[in-house]
């Protein structure tokens, strides 16, 4: 046993996997910040103009059936080589279902909390902003979850544009055939994926515990 956890130390360090995972979750961060920054926008811009809605949609649609590696393609000479692809595309593919699930939520609020907003005086903006959005954050905040599973692929992948991160390891793995440091990489990665898809998850499991009244509009 102390054997391979002394191999596992010694892989690690020889791969750099301390500032591999740092440069990892850098890119990560950013690209989730942005994607939510952009989804919540749009989401809210899509329910104030509905007619927007089909067409914007549908365009966000068609940008997630193009394949991660197209896209990163694609991006390389707009962007060159680096975080730049990597995280533009990562941001491309997270912002659907984030502004579909702020469209969603904001148009499912409960009539009765809009009724009650009305009786009081609030405009259409504060109802907005005081009501429609807090009452919408467990639906948002499930895309968020979807975005975080979507982003952390895409940054995994930016190894094949010289992004760095844990997709450098991987990639070096595969190249040099080091089946130790592949498998290495990937469980890690596997483990970051799973533990910030936790923490998503219970920070969508309390904001459906304070805004658990939410239903669908019929």
């Amino acid at each position: 046993m102390t054997g391979i956890f002394r191999e596992i130390v010694m892989l690690w360090d020889k791969h750099l996997l301390t500032i591999r995972t740092i440069e990892h979750l850098q890119m990560f961060s950013t690209a989730l910040t942005i994607s939510v920054i952009i989804g919540v926008s749009v989401g809210i811009f899509i329910y104030t103009r509905p007619r927007t809605v089909s067409p914007v949609l549908n365009f966000l649609n068609i940008l997630e059936t193009i394949p991660d590696l197209a896209l990163l393609v694609i991006l390389l000479p707009l962007l060159r080589l680096g975080t730049g692809p990597t995280i533009a595309a990562s941001v491309i593919y997270s912002i659907l279902p984030i502004a579909r699930n702020t469209y969603t939520g904001l148009k499912g609020v409960d009539g009765q909390y809009i009724y009650v907003a009305e009786a009081i005086g609030l405009s259409p903006r504060d109802i907005l902003l005081k009501v429609r959005i807090p009452m919408s954050l467990p639906l948002i905040a499930g895309g968020i979850r979807i975005a975080l599973v979507f982003t952390m692929g895409v940054v995994t992948l930016g190894g094949l544009v010289a992004a760095g991160g844990l997709g450098t390891v991987l990639q070096n793995g595969i190249q040099l055939y080091e089946k130790d440091a592949i498998l290495l990489a990937g469980l890690w990665t596997g483990i970051l994926a799973v533990i910030l898809d936790l923490g998503a998850g219970r920070i969508e499991k309390k904001l459906y515990e304070r805004y658990g009244t939410w239903q669908p509009q019929r």
